[in-house]
């Protein structure tokens, strides 16, 4: 029997060396059935490129309002990218625990861990720039702020964030939505310009987002008004 499995392991391993593969340069072959007949057609397999439209602002202050907005957005990505990254490596390594108690030490030395290595960074974001890094953690982990810290510390402390964050009037329960707010929609344009030109390292979002739809719905809505990015 073990003979027959490691033979059976071993059959694509023959066939390769049996038969001489037709080189075809870097050009895959498919091969559409119609009836029994196979016709032949010649792809290419390339990632996805998103094609941009031409940025137009209707007056000066909109194009100031999106440059500022530009620039609060790249300085906070980076931000919700290392949230998300480090999310998964704690879900990872809390699988891997066996106890709660254990569980939740873990979990609260890594939150200390950011907090010292960043907090210096984020106290000297405005309050624009925490709004949108509240987005964008939503967009890289697919959980609210709130939700983030409810799960990893308790629900009392989340209640205690979200209420001195309304001091700044900053809502830890902001969701990211470029479908429905036109302000989420600019944010992600300027992040799929900033993917593209190498700017920023580029990190799927936990949801999936249509940039074609989204593009189709705002450029051709003329009576949806920019949000305010003061």
């Amino acid at each position: 029997m073990k003979q027959i499995i490691s033979l059976i392991l071993l059959l694509p391993w023959l066939g390769m060396a049996q038969i001489e593969p037709i080189p075809q340069d870097s050009t895959e072959v498919e091969y559409y059935i119609i009836e029994g007949d196979s016709i032949p057609k010649t792809v290419i397999d390339l990632d996805e490129v998103i094609v941009l439209h031409k940025l137009k602002f209707d007056t000066k202050d909109d194009r100031i309002r999106y440059l500022i907005l530009k620039r609060k957005t790249i300085k906070v990505y980076p931000y919700a990218k290392l949230a998300a990254e480090r999310l998964l490596a704690l879900n990872e390594r809390l699988e891997k625990l066996d106890s709660k108690r254990k569980k939740k030490r873990y979990a609260k030395m890594i939150q200390k861990y950011i907090e010292n290595e960043f907090s210096a960074e984020l106290k000297k974001l405005t309050r624009t720039e925490g709004q949108i890094l509240i987005k964008l953690i939503h967009r890289q982990t697919g959980k609210t702020a709130f939700k983030l810290i409810k799960e990893l510390r308790s629900g009392w402390r989340a209640f205690w964030f979200q209420n001195t964050a309304k001091l700044f009037d900053i809502s830890l329960k902001e969701e990211f939505k470029p479908i429905d707010v036109k302000e989420d929609f600019l944010i992600e344009d300027i992040l799929e310009r900033a993917f593209q030109n190498g700017r920023l390292d580029r990190q799927k979002p936990a949801f999936e987002i249509d940039f074609y739809d989204l593009t189709d719905k705002w450029l051709n809505d003329k009576t949806t008004k920019n949000a305010s990015t003061d």
